[in-house]
């Protein structure tokens, strides 16, 4: 693709080439009156080529995906040799300081999308984001993490049957591809509808910060900025140290019982049918249940709850991959 270098308008405004700019779209104010702004910040080659978004804390309690993306601005990475990046590291700015997964209305920003101009507090969020920040990118990279103790191994999400995505997914370089339907009114299924090509990343848990997440979410975009021939030659891009797993299908395997729970498998790790992997107990000794593998496949996410009930999901297990 041939791309031209031209001035950028967003946000009510115009950033030429060359130029760097930290701008801010404010929908609403605490209760206190006080502004709550959510920081777009904006990196501009001269030379012409295409413009990457980078997001996080659509989920306010998703700091994992927030600390990729700091890191990404922190250590300059997104400052392209061509094109464009944009960066916002943290969409739900209300739930991040609150510590939340949703918006002080309740709502869950990722299934109110495309939004509504004079909806909901989450909608108009949406609403901001699709219709003055989408339509000037080409490609987009949505950091996200795992919620309710449930911890991801680094992963990439895509739709099943598109050739193109199948390739991205690849040169991110995870340690899985997830095929997953779009889900309704969500950023990704947005962003698809629109002609937007999308990769989302899952690792890690809630409330935490995971290096080896943080380090392969790192590591993803500039494989992804140096296929776009947008990294400066200061950074080095590492190949992926194992091949992408690729899983079709998978099940969650849930607990028979109430207890504490531990897992006693690793993520990522590949179990067979009948094997231990984990216990379920109560705190008199009494009661000691081993969790035994339904079927064979890779545990890529695990329930790091030590009290779970009868019912929790406790471990995701591919029941299918490509081969």
């Amino acid at each position: 693709m041939i791309y031209q270098q031209k001035d950028l308008h967003i946000l009510d405004e115009i950033i030429k080439p060359g130029k760097s700019a930290e701008l801010s779209f404010n929908v609403a104010h605490l209760h206190t009156r006080t502004p709550v702004d959510v920081p777009v910040i904006i990196e501009r080659s001269k030379k012409p080529g295409p413009t990457i978004l980078f997001t996080a804390g659509i989920h306010g309690d998703e700091v994992n995906g927030i600390e990729i993306v700091r890191q990404l601005i922190s250590k300059g990475i997104n400052k392209p040799k061509v094109g464009t990046t944009i960066c916002i590291p943290v969409l739900n700015i209300f739930g991040f300081i609150n510590m939340e997964r949703e918006f002080p209305d309740g709502r869950d920003l990722n299934r109110v999308f495309p939004g509504i101009k004079n909806g909901s507090l989450a909608s108009r969020v949406a609403h901001t984001l699709v219709t003055e920040i989408i339509p000037e990118v080409d490609f987009i990279v949505d950091f996200h993490t795992g919620g309710a103790f449930r911890f991801n191994a680094p992963q990439i999400r895509i739709a099943p049957g598109n050739e193109d995505d199948d390739v991205m997914a690849e040169i991110f370089g995870a340690p899985f591809i997830l095929y997953s339907k779009n889900l309704n009114k969500s950023f990704r299924k947005t962003c698809n509808e629109l002609g937007k090509p999308i990769l989302l990343f899952e690792g890690g848990k809630s409330f935490h910060i995971d290096k080896t997440v943080t380090n392969t979410g790192v590591n993803g975009a500039k494989r992804i900025l140096n296929h776009f021939g947008m990294l400066r030659k200061k950074y080095n891009v590492s190949e992926p140290k194992k091949a992408c797993i690729k899983i079709l299908d998978s099940k969650w395997q849930r607990a028979s019982f109430s207890g504490m729970f531990k897992a006693n498998v690793d993520l990522g790790q590949y179990i067979k049918e009948g094997d231990t992997i984990g216990n379920i107990t109560d705190p008199y000794g009494k009661f000691n249940h081993f969790v035994k593998a339904k079927h064979d496949g890779y545990v890529f996410n695990i329930n790091e709850s030590p009290i779970v009930y009868q019912g929790d999901a406790l471990f995701h297990i591919s029941t299918g991959i490509v081969k």
